[in-house]
Formats: structure tokens, C-alpha cells, sequence
């Protein structure tokens, strides 16, 4: 195998497949990267076993090939190499020289064969939506994933396609997020899988970078297909990103939905996110609690511990109904609406026993149970 390369598009290649490749593989071949060559690109890949990922980088490839390197020794000798025109060539042997200026190395490496492939997924259900709305809607719920491992079935973020919609919902048991959005797909691709906490990490960290994403899955795996547009970093067409799902089945998120609307109130999101981030900064470790009190046009937040002393907020609002009190977690709050993009949310709330429940007109909510108001 013999090619030439741009350093920057070579690093910016590692860059991408290097968190897939865990601190302490299990087996040295899991530390390495699959490299491959031919027609005019490269392809690298990595796996742990439970998720694995592919790019494709444009190269002048004179000879074709494939060998596996450690991965991390190479993306950092790649960095800092000192020209940016890089060859790399591998003998039979596995041996890989990289010369690039006055600068050579030798790194032994595995044979392809050692190397777990990926999976590859036929259409049977396959589903193809543009990556801004993805990235949108895993951003508006993904912070609501427990991190739980005795509670593994939430540990991940629940896709739902159903009549023609997809749902994604996060919950960690004390609040809950799900947002909608209208796909059209075939009645018989419908299905539900819960990606795990680190596959929507990676995919956060991949998105957006170009038009579409394709979605297929079956009852063990699931597979991304991230468009890219990434002339400039050499990054050719697409990178691929499979995954193991959670095996099991997800609770009955409807249930904790409240079915009937009580007091609603407007709130400009930018505001009330900094109110109650305001009144959170005398709460502690045991008293982690914003009081909230709505009366006659104002919302009232107050805040208070032994250690720090107390705090309270203000915000002016349209509100004509009864007095209600209630008491939250202020990062459960403060959580969705850093993640939202509205300017403006309702709030609905009906006593202090009950939930609280963050809508936008999007499709998107988020339920948060409450605390004692004592």
C-alpha cells in the first residue's frame, strides 16, 4: 500500500474516528486504526465493539491496500509532522513507513484480517432526515438521559418511528423530555430502538457537518450515515457510525405526560433561564431547591440555604388565574431551557404535588416532577 496525502485532511481524518477507540482496549487490535486504500481515498476505521466508525479521506493512491496502526500514536506523529505533504507505504511484513519532510517513521502494525468489521445494513429500514433537525432534536432531550447503570434501559435516548413521525424521549425517572417531528417513511419501516448515552455523544460530535443523515437499524445495531461537505478538510462524501443498541423495552413514557393543561404561563426562555440561575447560586448540595410562586402578573423564584443566605427573582408575566406554589430542581429547569432555541416557552404547572411541564409549539415538552416545598 503506497499513497500520498494532505497532512491536515490525514489529521483531520484520525480526528474523527479517534473516540471511538477506548482507553484500555480489551485487545491491541481495538486500539488501532483499519486504514485503506484505493480509488483516489482512503478509508479509516475504528471499532470497540459496541460502536464502531468509518471515514473516507481523498488521497493519491499508488498502490492499494490496507493495514491497521495504533491510533493514537499515530494521529499525535501526524499532528506534528513538519511538511504538508505526507507519504505513508507499508511492506508485507505490516511495517509502515510515513515520511513527510526530514522526517521518517517506522510503526509496526496488524494485519487487516485481525480487524472486526463493521456491520453493513441493507434498506430494509432506513430513514433519511436533514442533520440540522437530528442534531435540534437530540439537544432538546439528550439531557435528560439518566447515568444511572443499575437503570441501563434509560441510559440512552428512545427513537420512536410511528405513524409517520419520529419521537425522541430521555428520561432519567425524576424529569423527562420528548420532542416530535413529522418523517415520512413507509408504514413498514416503523420501529423503536434506544441509542446509548455515547453514541448520541458521537453523533452530537459529528453532525452538521453536511445535508442529510440516513438512519437504518435492526434489532441489535444501528447505522448513521452522515453526509459531508468538508472540502476543505478532505473529507469525502460521508462518515459512517454504527452502534449496538440497548436491548429491552422502554416504559410507557405516555403515562407521565399530563394529560389535561392547568395554569399556563408565557415566559421569555433567555429570562427565565437567567433567573434561575440567579436564585440557584445560594442552593447547596442539601438544599437544592427553586421555589416558584405565580400571583396576579408575577413570577416569583426564591431561593435559600443555612451555608449561603437566599435569593429572589422577579419576573413580570400575563397571569390572572390562582395563586399557585411549587418548588423545583433548578438544574432541571435550567437544563431544557439551555437547550432549547425559542425565544419563548409556557410553563404549566397545577400544584405543588404535581409536575411541571416546559412546552414549546414544536412539538417539544419536558416533564419535572417536584420537590417539598418545606
Amino acid at each position: 500500500m503506497k499513497f500520498n496525502i494532505n497532512r491536515d485532511h490525514f489529521s483531520v481524518g484520525l480526528q474523527q474516528v479517534l473516540n471511538v477507540v477506548g482507553s484500555r482496549a480489551t485487545m491491541p487490535i481495538l486500539s488501532n486504526v483499519l486504514i485503506e486504500a484505493g480509488d483516489g481515498q482512503i478509508a479509516l476505521s475504528t471499532t470497540n465493539l459496541d460502536m464502531g466508525i468509518r471515514c473516507r479521506i481523498k488521497a493519491d493512491v499508488t498502490e492499494g491496500g490496507a493495514v491497521t496502526l495504533p491510533v493514537r500514536r499515530l494521529a499525535t506523529i501526524v499532528r506534528e509532522l513538519p511538511n504538508i505533504d505526507v507519504s505513508l507505504g507499508t511492506t508485507s511484513s505490516n511495517q509502515t513507513r510515513i515520511a513527510s519532510g526530514g522526517s521518517t517513521f517506522r510503526i509496526m502494525g496488524i494485519a487487516k484480517e485481525e480487524f472486526p468489521p463493521l456491520p453493513a445494513f441493507t434498506d430494509e429500514r432506513s430513514f433519511v432526515m436533514p442533520q440540522e433537525d437530528l442534531v435540534r432534536m437530540l439537544k432538546s432531550v439528550s439531557y435528560a438521559q439518566s447515568s444511572d447503570e443499575t437503570r441501563y434501559i434509560l441510559n440512552g435516548v428512545y427513537f420512536s418511528f410511528q405513524d409517520g413521525k419520529l419521537t425522541l424521549v430521555a428520561t432519567d425517572g425524576r424529569r423527562l423530555a420528548l420532542i416530535g417531528k413529522e418523517l415520512q417513511f413507509p408504514a413498514e419501516h416503523a420501529g423503536n430502538i434506544i441509542i446509548p448515552a455515547k453514541t448520541v455523544t458521537e453523533l452530537l460530535r459529528l453532525l452538521e457537518k453536511g445535508k442529510d443523515v440516513k438512519i437504518a437499524f435492526n434489532e441489535r445495531q444501528v447505522a448513521f450515515e452522515i453526509s459531508t461537505e468538508g472540502e476543505a478538510e478532505g473529507l469525502a462524501d460521508s462518515i459512517y457510525l454504527v452502534s449496538k443498541i440497548v436491548e429491552g423495552s422502554y416504559p410507557n413514557y405516555q403515562q407521565v405526560v399530563p394529560k389535561e393543561t392547568h395554569q399556563r404561563i408565557k415566559l421569555d426562555r433567555e429570562l427565565m433561564l437567567q433567573c434561575v440561575h440567579r436564585a440557584a447560586l445560594v442552593t447547596s448540595d442539601k438544599s437544592n431547591t427553586v421555589k416558584l410562586r405565580v400571583a396576579e402578573n408575577k413570577l416569583e423564584l426564591t431561593a435559600s440555604s443555612p451555608d449561603f443566605g437566599e435569593s429572589h427573582e422577579s419576573i413580570a408575566i400575563e397571569y390572572d388565574g390562582p395563586e399557585v406554589k411549587v418548588a423545583f430542581n433548578p438544574q432541571f429547569m435550567m437544563d431544557p431551557l439551555r437547550a432549547l432555541h425559542q425565544d419563548e416557552v409556557y410553563l404549566e404547572i397545577k400544584d405543588e404535588i404535581s409536575p411541571g411541564v416546559f412546552k414549546t409549539l414544536d412539538n417539544f415538552l419536558c416533564v419535572i416532577m417536584p420537590l417539598r416545598l418545606n
